[in-house]
């Protein structure tokens, strides 16, 4: 009988796991060479875009209702533009926030950089998140002249450069 009551009451310390939460996101880029377009899409974990915006902008915000905030997009913008750069030939290039939307739990942001017409070097800085999660990853996939390159910029390491001859 004592051994049924301890099993009892060790048993349901098995069955509970520490949850340990995953913090990243996984961003797309593409060169359109005849649109002369790099086309971005970045995706987000809602609830971590969400308490950024809160901390940062106005605690206020919810994402993802019917309802949102009327400067999300205003704020999204504005954070992206500070913490998404993309460098090409030396020459820092201005992103156009486009648009995002939700699926699920994730949220897409489409990005663009127009007015590329050739690309020798590439170089991407991701810093979306860093300033509230030590452990954030993006992992940045990119295909430029049907060469694929993946790589995980992370806080210590939050930009990477690609060359093309």
């Amino acid at each position: 009988m004592g051994r049924i009551i301890i099993g009892l009451l060790i048993i349901p310390f098995f069955g509970f796991t520490v949850l340990h939460k995953f913090y990243v996101s996984v961003t797309q880029i593409n060169y359109v060479e005849e649109k002369q377009s790099i086309q971005i899409i970045s995706r987000i974990f809602i609830d971590d875009m969400e308490n950024l915006l809160r901390e940062r902008y106005d605690e206020s915000i919810v994402l993802a209702i019917e309802d949102e905030h009327k400067d999300t997009n205003i704020y999204l913008e504005k954070y992206l533009r500070e913490k998404f750069l993309i460098t090409i030939n030396g020459k820092s290039m201005p992103i156009v926030f486009i648009g995002k939307e939700y699926d699920g739990d994730i949220m897409r942001c489409y990005i663009e950089v127009e007015g590329i017409t050739q690309i020798k070097t590439f170089e991407i800085s991701n810093r979306v998140l860093f300033d509230i999660y030590e452990e954030q990853q993006n992992v940045v996939k990119t295909k430029i002249y049907s060469r694929q390159k993946s790589m995980i910029l992370t806080k210590e390491r939050p930009s990477a450069m690609l060359k093309f001859n």
